[in-house]
């Protein structure tokens, strides 16, 4: 009598086997393709692409190294100055540098000292105005109309001479 519920086989033999049979599968397939020549075809694609891919990053490397090698590559990204026969110019470049920063900082001390004359140019103007206003004022204030009204308004009496004044010459 077979008993119905109990099976010697795990759920993990199971898998195994089953992942075993579809691996003989495979392996049989390939022994045919093979057999046939339609593996040779394959191989050759697979060959063929493989060469084209080596091919294009060869092309990329060797694309990558001539920018890389250009000047202004080399430039913009620093590594020229990595070069041997740049590193006897560095005194120079720092020297430049220096100057190029001694420049930018003589431009903005200009700038501020040419804002400074602009806005003590404007209080000299501002000053002058004021000083020409009371100069009129005092111009209006000691001329002889002027001086005869405040006279007449406390009472005194302004007699002017009869014949005009002598021009002294020196």
């Amino acid at each position: 009598m077979r008993d119905h519920e109990f099976d010697p086989i795990t759920p993990e033999e199971r898998e195994q086997q089953a992942r075993d049979a579809e691996f003989d599968r495979r392996v049989r397939r390939e022994v045919l393709r093979i057999q046939r020549g339609e593996a040779d075809d394959d191989i050759r694609a697979d060959e063929e692409r493989e060469a084209a891919e080596r091919a294009a990053g060869e092309e990329r490397a060797r694309r990558e190294r001539r920018r890389r090698s250009s000047t202004f590559w080399q430039l913009f990204s620093g590594t020229i100055l990595l070069r041997e026969g740049v590193s006897k110019y560095y005194p120079y470049m720092l020297s430049v540098a220096g100057m190029f920063f001694l420049s930018i900082v003589v431009m903005f001390w200009s700038l501020h000292l040419d804002l400074k004359y602009s806005r003590l140019e404007r209080e000299v103007q501002v000053l002058r105005e004021r000083s020409i206003r009371l100069e009129e004022q005092r111009y209006r204030r000691t001329t002889h109309s002027a001086v005869a009204a405040r006279l007449r308004e406390r009472g005194i009496d302004l007699q002017d001479p009869r014949t005009p004044g002598e021009t002294l010459d020196d």
